[in-house]
Order: structure tokens, then C-alpha cells, then sequence
């Protein structure tokens, strides 16, 4: 039988049937016999003595001669085949580059490592910072919300701006209350150094525009999020204010409205707050649920009796505190010395955050100093770049 690597190619012997077979064995026979009936003719004709020769007998003796040799025919040996091309094993990852671990329970990823090899290749590119990156979203009910992307990124990671430089002493400003002027805001993103982080307060107007102008001016972004301080409702911050009896009870309602009304930030920034960062009950959900988002939690520093830097560190959330509020006197001198103060912070502790709010006397002020102070080797850098990760570090 001939099999598949020694049959005529293009032809499929399994499927010619048994009589065709047989008739390939009849031909094979017929050919037989009439060689072996040749050579006997020409044996008969020409041999030294004639002899009585019966064809027919003899050719019939061919014949079954064939058809036994047919039917007995050892087949023809297969090919050898080669074996499977050796296949190169993925490289164990490095240790010193960072990883990212999807968090337990989410999904197809869940508990999985992702080594990165190239720390700047989760960022956006800066012709790309003001557009949302779609795998980044989810649709929520007032808009769409940040969430890890199926890979593991975090809006943290794909947001964040690279400082220019890691060298020296490192200051990092935020600048908040954008969008709630119309000039106020212009005039902070125009004036303000591209290292400086601006905070944009949800009930704002016109957030998507001043959102683009802001990245595409090279500036990281945070969110505003009004939380509940002591003395609520008479003393608010607002509408849609996360209370810490909704935190507690993981009814995030009012937070959803304060994320969805922006996109490409790397993180939330309390508003006022101070009742609730200061319940750890009410606290971790809400840091928990800001980790599964991939977002940052900055604490403003308002308030002393904050246990967010404790409770963000069990949840495994992104954080970071202000060393100083700024500009809490509206004069150009107390601004002046809050920011010294601020340079002093930095150089004891090699780094330190400083807060504000986008008054017209703060950024002129701001943007006054960061000029003379890289002068003295301040390295100013987007406040990601001094938060603790605890999934990349």
C-alpha cells in the first residue's frame, strides 16, 4: 500500500476504492506476463534445440507469480520524521526593572506580575498626553471612569510625566482650584513650568478643554475630590461630597461623578476632607478603591489628624502628602517664605511637595521661585515622581 509521502502527488489513493486496486494489480500482473512470454519466444525461436512450448500455461504462471509478489509486497519504509524545531525560552525577567501586578480578583489577570523593560514605555507619548487612552475607561453612569487596562496598566502609569531629571534636590508643586476661572485657569497653565502639577476641581467648567491645553503644555494632572470635613453639611465643600458613611459602606456614587468629570489624571486629591481622612473605617474602602482604579492618593496635608499615609499603605494604594501648604495667607511675602520653607523641607529630606491654590499673587509667586531655585539646584518634577507605588517599588 502506498501511503501519504511515497503516493503520486495530488492523488489520494484512500479514496479509489478496492476494485480500483485490483485493477492496478491486473495491470501490474498483465505486464509481468507479457515480459516473461516474450523471453520465452524468443527463447523457443532461437535456442540451440526447439522445443513444445505452451504460452498460455506459462504466461498463467506468470500471472498468479505477480499477483502472490503484489499481495506480499512489504510496504515502502516512511520518512523519518523530523523532529520539532527547538524552541527558545522567554528570558527570566530582570529584578531590577519594575513590575506591575494586577491586584487579586481582577479579572483575567489577576495576581499576574508584568515585568516592564521599559519604565517610559507605559506614558503617553507628549503628542498623545491630551487624548484618553480608550483602554483606560469605563463607562459609568454620569461618564467614564478610570480603570486598569486588561494588561495591568494604570492611568497613574500611562499619565504620569517623566521628570527631566532625578538628579539633585527634588520639589514637586500642585497647583489646584483649576477650572473653576476661566482666566484663573489660562493663566496658571500658560505661566506655570511644565514640571508643576495642576489639580482641577470637578465642578468646574469646560474641563476637557482646559484638560488638553494643560497636557499638552507637559503638565501632570490630579483630581479634586470633595470629601466630607468636620462640621458637615454646615461646613461643605460642595456638591457630590464623599462622606464617610458612604466610604464605609462602599457607596461610591458621588465618587464616580468626581472621576467621570475628567479624564488623563494620575490621581485624586482630597478637597477640604478632614472628618473623613481621619476615620480609617471610612478611609480603606476608599483607598482600596482607588488602587483597583490605578489611581494615586495625595493627601493635602490639611488636616494632622489624617491616617491616610497608614491606611494607603495596607490597601496598596499609589500615595503621597504635602510637606507644605503655600499659600494659605493670600500675601506675596508669606508665599515667599512658605516656599523657602518648602526648599528646606527638600534638601533635609532630598525631596518634598508643596501645595496651592491657582490665585493670581500664588502662581506668580510659584513660577517667580522655581525660576531662581533650579538656579540653586532645586530639580522641580510632577508630584508621581515622589509618590510611593507600591507595585512598582
Amino acid at each position: 500500500m502506498l501511503d501519504d509521502l511515497t503516493r503520486p502527488l495530488g492523488r489520494d489513493l484512500r479514496h479509489q476504492g478496492p476494485g480500483r486496486s485490483r485493477r492496478r494489480q491486473r495491470l501490474a500482473a498483465g505486464a509481468a506476463v507479457m515480459t516473461v512470454l516474450a523471453g520465452s519466444l524468443a527463447t523457443a525461436l532461437t535456442g540451440p534445440a526447439l522445443r513444445h512450448v505452451d504460452v498460455f500455461a506459462e504466461a498463467e504462471a506468470a500471472r498468479s507469480a505477480a499477483l502472490t509478489a503484489a499481495a506480499t509486497a512489504a510496504p515502502a519504509p516512511l520518512r523519518p520524521v523530523p523532529a520539532a524545531m527547538p524552541v527558545q525560552s522567554a528570558p527570566l525577567p530582570d529584578p531590577s526593572l519594575p513590575t506591575i501586578t494586577y491586584p487579586p480578583g481582577e479579572g483575567g489577570r489577576a495576581g499576574q506580575a508584568i515585568t516592564v523593560s521599559d519604565p517610559q514605555s507605559l506614558r503617553q507619548p507628549p503628542t498623545l498626553a491630551h487624548l484618553p487612552d480608550e483602554a483606560l475607561l469605563e463607562p459609568g453612569d454620569e461618564g467614564p471612569l478610570p480603570i486598569r487596562a486588561a494588561d495591568g496598566r494604570r492611568p497613574f502609569d500611562v499619565y504620569s510625566v517623566a521628570p527631566a531629571t532625578a538628579v539633585g534636590t527634588r520639589v514637586a508643586i500642585v497647583v489646584g482650584g483649576l477650572g473653576i476661572s476661566q482666566t484663573g485657569t489660562q493663566a496658571a497653565i500658560r505661566t506655570l513650568p511644565a514640571g508643576v502639577t495642576l489639580g482641577f476641581a470637578p465642578g468646574g467648567n469646560s474641563l476637557d478643554r482646559w484638560m488638553q491645553d494643560a497636557r499638552r503644555s507637559g503638565h501632570e494632572l490630579v483630581l479634586q475630590v470633595p470629601m466630607e470635613p468636620f462640621g458637615y453639611p454646615q461646613t461643605s465643600p460642595g456638591e457630590h461630597t464623599v462622606t464617610a458613611a458612604d466610604a464605609a459602606a462602599g457607596a461610591f456614587g458621588d465618587l464616580d461623578w468626581s472621576l467621570s468629570r475628567l479624564t488623563n489624571y494620575v490621581g485624586v486629591m482630597n478637597y477640604m476632607g478632614a472628618r473623613l481622612t481621619a476615620d480609617p473605617a471610612a478611609l480603606q474602602p476608599l483607598a482600596t478603591e482607588l488602587a483597583r482604579r490605578g489611581l494615586m492618593f495625595l493627601d493635602d496635608a490639611s488636616s494632622a489628624r489624617s491616617t491616610a499615609r497608614d491606611v494607603a499603605r495596607e490597601a496598596g494604594t499609589v500615595f503621597a502628602a504635602a510637606d507644605v501648604l503655600i499659600d494659605a495667607k493670600q500675601d506675596r511675602a508669606a508665599i515667599e517664605a512658605e516656599l523657602a520653607t518648602l526648599e528646606r523641607v527638600a534638601r533635609a529630606n532630598g525631596s518634598a511637595i508643596g501645595v496651592a491654590s491657582a490665585f493670581d499673587v500664588s502662581v506668580a509667586a510659584i513660577a517667580d521661585w522655581i525660576s531662581a531655585a533650579e538656579a540653586r539646584g532645586i530639580r522641580l518634577v510632577p508630584v508621581s515622581a515622589l509618590a510611593r507605588d507600591p507595585e512598582n517599588r
